[in-house]
């Protein structure tokens, strides 16, 4: 598995979870269609880090909202920036231009007309957020 399709299937996982209280191993296992021999170790640590990591978070997505609230925010767009602020803040060996642009990607797969440029908006804010500290 890709990094791209390690991306892709931790958005699942974390839109189910936020759908769904479960184990997020069973999230994991839904989205690799029930084969757990297919997992990915950058796959589990994305999701187990965006998961350990949620409040930290959460509370960047919020700081780099415009009259937004996290909450209003589609699940599938809270699910990609969840995976995008954890990459961005915790996996530093992964350029933060490489993470947007994923992002991006993902939103225009899964998102809605203008959630690619919402992500972009808000992820743009967070690398700015990020290179100041």
């Amino acid at each position: 598995m890709n990094r791209r399709e390690a991306r892709e299937k931790a958005l699942q996982a974390l839109f189910q979870l936020d759908i769904n209280e479960q184990n997020p191993q069973d999230a994991i296992i839904h989205v690799l269609n029930e084969d757990a021999e297919k997992t990915d170790q950058f796959l589990e640590q994305l999701v187990y880090g965006a998961i350990e990591h949620k409040e930290e978070v959460d509370q960047i997505i919020k700081n780099n909202l415009e009259n937004w609230t996290i909450d209003r925010i589609g699940k599938i767009d809270r699910a990609i920036l969840r995976v995008a602020v954890y990459e961005m803040v915790h996996e530093r060996t992964i350029p933060t231009n490489v993470s947007i642009n994923e992002a991006i990607e993902l939103a225009k797969i899964y998102g809605d007309d203008d959630s690619s440029k919402f992500i972009n908006s808000v992820l743009s804010k967070v690398k700015d957020q990020l290179a100041l500290e």
